[in-house]
């Protein structure tokens, strides 16, 4: 996969991922599709868009089905059935199906079988993980995608992104956390032999740190997001010098103040501010609100029932994970491994996209190519997302592909 147009606009019109202003949101949505289009020289009409919200729930269930033909083996529309029977749950009210992910299926009594086509039983059982969202934020999104002339192709939820660019193979099997730190949420997903089986998002995010930087040194949201940047691209601490143990105490400890302080004059803030001690940031003001996120983490790690099968630890992605001091917050609150993930997968102009800000979206192209190739095989698993039906098999599905290449 090879990126040929990224474009990246200030978000507008949305907070801890709900649209709050919907004419603010659709202009700045159209602002980066037109970038992106200029840069590629191509125009877009179909769009994959995550999803993050407060309101995202998740759950696991499971599905029971005779095989079609006991006497042959099991095929596609088998796996198409089970699967549809395991979306039979209740929903709370205003939610919509976003995800309906397969974890494991059940061939009569042999359990952990990744994919049962081809193979002989006559009782077919699946256990998914089904992801929903509000259905008024997934409308509101149709009617700004609506508003630029494209097609909603699919809702993604933001947590499975983020791990199709920064999780491997490897981590998936063995058992991992991955924390996607966004500027209003944080999203969480909790793979297990290689399969998603838990989700969930945290309504904080990196934009809290701005604003506990913001109060603290009582400067404007604008100086605290330069002087967070700031800090998150300065070197480690340097250890300190070695005082002379001659010194007069007083002026030892005025020294070691001294080597503590940060020079923020290169900012040239309007609030005037010059130095501050670096402790006073990170201990102060950056760890606290680290740690309340991490611990909230730490909270729904315990809620899955899964902390004793994630070895791999924890993988750190969206633009929280480059702040000063996250993965020594993340150490210290888990006590596990930690790492931050950075974005894999594809190449061409990635120069400016290859941090963990854009975890997401390298993981939405990642996540959209497979999506493509499952539709064009003939068989993809029902999805029950709006503008996202499940996709038509075999002559029927090629036939209206024809079609709708021919249409305008």
């Amino acid at each position: 996969m090879t990126v040929v147009g990224p474009s990246s606009i200030p978000s507008r019109g949305v907070r801890k991922g709900q649209i709050v202003n919907i004419e603010e949101a659709t202009q700045t949505v159209i602002q980066s599709v037109e970038a992106a289009e200029r840069m590629a020289g191509i125009s877009v009409n179909r769009l994959y868009v995550n999803i993050s919200s407060h309101d995202i729930v998740s759950q696991n269930s499971q599905g029971v089905v005779a095989i079609a033909n006991p006497e042959g083996e099991i095929i596609p529309d088998d796996v198409i059935r089970v699967v549809e029977a395991a979306q039979a749950i209740s929903m709370p009210s205003g939610q919509e199906v976003i995800h309906v992910l397969p974890m494991s299926f059940v061939v009569d009594s042999q359990a952990g079988i990744r994919d049962p086509v081809g193979m002989s039983g006559v009782r077919l059982e699946v256990s998914t993980h089904i992801i929903t969202a509000s259905l008024t934020l997934a409308r509101n999104i149709g009617k700004i995608v609506n508003e630029i002339g494209a097609h909603l192709e699919q809702l993604v939820y933001s947590g499975l992104a983020s791990s199709y660019s920064v999780l491997t193979e490897t981590e998936k099997e063995l058992g991992v956390v991955m924390v996607d730190i966004g500027g209003g949420t944080t999203d969480i997903a909790i793979y297990t032999e290689g399969s998603l089986a838990y989700s969930a998002v945290l309504p904080v995010g990196a934009k809290n740190v701005t604003n506990d930087l913001a109060i603290g040194l009582r400067v404007s949201l604008e100086s605290a997001e330069k002087i967070k940047l700031f800090l998150s691209n300065l070197p480690p601490e340097p250890a300190l010098p070695k005082i002379d143990k001659s010194m007069d105490p007083k002026k030892a400890r005025a020294a070691r103040k001294k080597q503590e302080l940060i020079d923020f004059s290169s900012l040239e803030l309007k609030e005037e501010l010059s130095t501050i001690a670096r402790r006073t940031l990170l201990d102060g003001i950056i760890g606290p609100r680290l740690y309340e996120i991490f611990d909230l983490v730490g909270d729904h790690i315990q809620k899955s029932g899964l902390s004793h099968v994630v070895p791999s630890g924890l993988v750190i992605c969206g633009g929280g994970a480059e702040t000063v001091g996250s993965l020594e917050a993340a150490r210290k609150s888990l006590r596990v491994p930690v790492r931050i993930g950075e974005p894999k997968g594809v190449s061409g102009l990635i120069d400016d996209i290859s941090s963990p800000s854009y975890a997401t979206t390298i993981g939405m192209i990642l996540y959209a190519l497979e999506n493509e190739m499952e539709e064009e095989s003939g068989f993809k698993v029902p999805f029950s997302a709006k503008g996202a039906p499940a996709a038509m098999g075999g002559l029927v599905g090629k036939l209206a592909d024809v079609i709708k290449s021919l249409l305008p």
